[in-house]
């Protein structure tokens, strides 16, 4: 199969208080707005190439408006959406703001995902221009202020079914999942389309509320980049949820707190890069650190929430069961490491 698709280029989400989210994206996190339209918020990244990355929408609740990957070639464009509509999926062609043509469909688990090909990339005015010829803009002033976009990480019933079917329609890579210690039920799985470790990740699900979220997250350069950010965020009371630390899978550092609209945000940097094109995804056990690499704390059990919250309108249980929550969030006990 040809390489469909290129990079995670922009999410939208949605928040029932826009201007509160907008105003901590621009002060705490340190993303720029450069459009509003329609009642949409468009942001972007100091070091963003194309013109935004994060669109903040209206909503009831916080939730995964779409999520958008860039193909590797108009060509490209043409053949995913006719994978997709061969698996039974039938999407719409759509314009989207400064980008245009893209193709738009929701998946079999409820995630609505955007391809496109065409981008408008960003062009600095002239005291924003970077004096780097690479860099789209100058470096953010606020301290820990990310370079780009990373990953998306949804919620889902099935993870390996969920991570199978994108794998063959749309040629994501799976690198690894994780199991439970106690049984052979899949709670996590990362996949690519390119030489990161992920640029989506899956988490189990166990209400029945399709199209979930369970964060998005943002790329600093270096791991001090990621520390100062604790710290800011910390001196400027926002709550960190998780981390600092290091995650096992993909080995990058990971930081996660909260934006006002309650939806989870995570910094991260660091990990390896992956150009096996015949890779064989690695099984881990919690046990073994596929969260935390230390293998010293427990995860706390907020970060098994996903958005919306499980208790909404469609759903009829409670998120994931209490019996996976607990041989997540304390898998080293019974292993003489808790």
């Amino acid at each position: 199969m040809i390489k469909l698709l290129s990079h995670l280029s922009y999410v939208a989400i949605t928040s029932p208080d826009v201007e509160g989210s907008v105003k901590f994206y621009e002060e705490q996190v340190g993303l720029t707005v450069v459009d509003r339209v329609d009642g949409a918020v468009y942001l972007r990244c100091w070091g963003d190439y194309y013109a935004y990355s994060v669109v903040v929408v209206p909503g009831d609740e916080p939730s995964l408006d779409t999520a958008a990957w860039r193909t590797s070639s108009p060509e490209a464009l043409e053949e995913a959406a006719k994978r997709v509509e061969a698996a039974g999926i039938q999407g719409e062609w759509v314009d989207v703001h400064k980008i245009g043509r893209a193709y738009r469909f929701t998946g079999p688990w409820g995630h609505t995902l955007t391809l496109h090909w065409d981008v408008t990339r960003h062009d600095a005015p002239g005291h924003t221009a970077s004096i780097y010829p690479d860099r789209p803009e100058k470096r953010s002033k606020i301290a820990g202020a990310p370079r780009q976009l990373d990953h998306v990480t949804i919620a889902t019933s099935d993870v390996d079914a969920f991570a199978a079917w994108y794998n063959e329609v749309l040629g994501f890579r799976i690198m690894a999942k994780t199991l439970l210690d106690e049984a052979p039920i899949s709670v996590f799985s990362v996949l690519t389309t390119n030489e990161k470790s992920h640029d989506l990740g899956v988490v189990l699900d166990g209400s029945t509320r399709a199209g979930r979220i369970n964060h998005y997250a943002f790329w600093v350069d270096t791991r001090e980049e990621l520390l100062i950010a604790a710290d800011v965020l910390m001196e400027n009371g926002i709550p960190i949820e998780y981390g600092p630390s290091i995650h096992g899978i993909g080995e990058q550092n990971f930081l996660y707190y909260r934006e006002p609209s309650t939806l989870r945000i995570e910094l991260n940097t660091g990990g390896y890069r992956n150009y096996v094109p015949d890779w064989e995804p690695n099984t881990w056990k919690p046990s073994l650190g596929s969260n935390n690499f230390y293998r010293n704390g427990a995860m706390p059990m907020s970060m098994t929430e996903s958005f919306p919250p499980a208790d909404g309108p469609s759903a009829t249980e409670e998120g994931v069961p209490d019996e996976i929550k607990a041989a997540l969030l304390n898998p080293y006990a019974k292993h003489g490491q808790g």
